[in-house]
């Protein structure tokens, strides 16, 4: 960890983007508490389902082959089932079977409706708790038990890889289906500022989510620019590796963190974020370049995105001058004046509040003004 990390947040500086439709709010607290910028665009909406073929499937396959463990999730949802198998002719059969199994219940309102159906739940946490769940069944120890799981939209962010990498078989219940969003515009912003190299990274919490974003990235013909954003210079950070599949079919790499919370997720982060960031002497000042500030000599200098693009251009080769007309092609949307360099430049200079960490060389363009010592070390690269 930085020095600098404690006073200002170890993700000061960068601009994470959160996909998550639930939970969405507990993550971006997570992430702004560290100091980050949080961009949110729910990829998912929950709805139910309009078409029961898959639950009557799922609700046949359990009562002919009755796991050792039912998960109830959502007293909606749990509601739900029980009238659907009713309409089915197959209610008393799901009741019979819920009877002889290890019944979870989520909460407070699930047991009130495991109760209303005259069943009694084994066991519930005193919160709302997926977690509390979570740890109980792997305290009891989960290996070679199956266990039924009655979904609820997004699970609970690693639920089913922590159970299965403890060796149960989990079958899902589809009480709901995962739909695009009905407001697509924060979407489509999401995947516009992915392109544009405006995140530091994006986080995902669930496999229907990835597909989601990658769909609608297809689906307005972006997805190989979306694809080559992740691959080189946006993070993408997966709560877990049911969750990365849809990715790493696609060759892109992502970071999940050894335990599949969604804490664990901001603390790797945390780490992997400030370790990618360039660190120079300029000037006789420590400047590390984040995503969208600059910390100078522990300072944080929040710098315009015009500013970020210029500085990141004379940090790929630190000490060496570099042209106005590089500098123009680098800067966002800037057409053919090299005037708008000079603006740029300013504004940076008075951003960073130290306008010798970069010299003008008359008739040339710009350096950092790496200090002497360093020169030997960087200007090679």
């Amino acid at each position: 960890m930085h020095d600098d990390d404690a006073q200002h947040g170890p993700l000061a500086g960068f601009t994470v983007g959160v996909t998550a439709a639930r939970r969405a709010e507990e993550l971006g607290t997570l992430l702004t508490r560290r100091g980050a910028a949080v961009l949110h665009a729910p990829a998912l909406r929950i709805v139910p389902l309009a078409d029961d073929s898959e639950l009557l499937a799922a609700t046949k396959e359990l009562i002919d082959d009755a796991p050792d463990v039912v998960i109830a999730t959502t007293a909606i949802g749990f509601r739900g089932w029980v009238e659907a198998a009713d309409g089915w002719g197959v209610g008393d059969a799901l009741l019979e079977l819920l009877r002889g199994v290890e019944l979870l219940a989520r909460g407070p309102k699930v047991k009130g409706a495991i109760r209303a159906a005259g069943l009694t739940e084994a066991w519930s946490p005193g919160s709302e708790s997926m977690a509390e769940v979570l740890d109980r069944l792997l305290d009891e120890g989960v290996s070679g038990r199956r266990v039924a799981l009655q979904l609820h939209g997004e699970p609970l962010p690693g639920f089913v890889e922590s159970l299965r990498a403890a060796g149960a078989e989990v079958v899902g219940v589809p009480v709901y289906r995962w739909m695009p969003p009905e407001d697509i515009a924060p979407l489509d912003r999401m995947l516009d500022v992915t392109v544009a190299r405006g995140l530091d990274a994006l986080t995902f919490t669930s496999a229907p989510a990835v597909a989601s974003y990658l769909n609608r990235a297809e689906a307005r013909g972006m997805l190989p620019e979306v694809l080559s954003a992740l691959g080189h210079d946006v993070v993408t950070a997966c709560v877990g590796p049911v969750t990365a599949l849809p990715l790493q079919a696609r060759g892109i790499d992502t970071l999940q963190p050894e335990r599949f919370r969604l804490g664990p997720l901001v603390q790797l982060l945390c780490t992997q974020l400030p370790a990618r960031a360039r660190t120079l002497p300029v000037a006789g000042h420590t400047v590390e370049i984040r995503g969208h500030a600059v910390l100078v000599g522990g300072a944080l200098r929040p710098v315009p995105p015009a500013g970020m693009a210029l500085l990141h251009t004379l940090a790929r080769r630190p000490g060496w001058v570099v042209s106005r007309a590089d500098l123009l092609r680098a800067l966002p949307g800037s057409g053919s004046d090299e005037h708008a360099v000079e603006t740029a430049m300013a504004r940076l200079r008075t951003a960073l509040g130290v306008p010798r960490l970069i010299q003008t060389v008359v008739k040339r363009g710009y350096r950092l003004a790496l200090d002497p010592s360093a020169d030997t070390k960087y200007s090679g690269t």
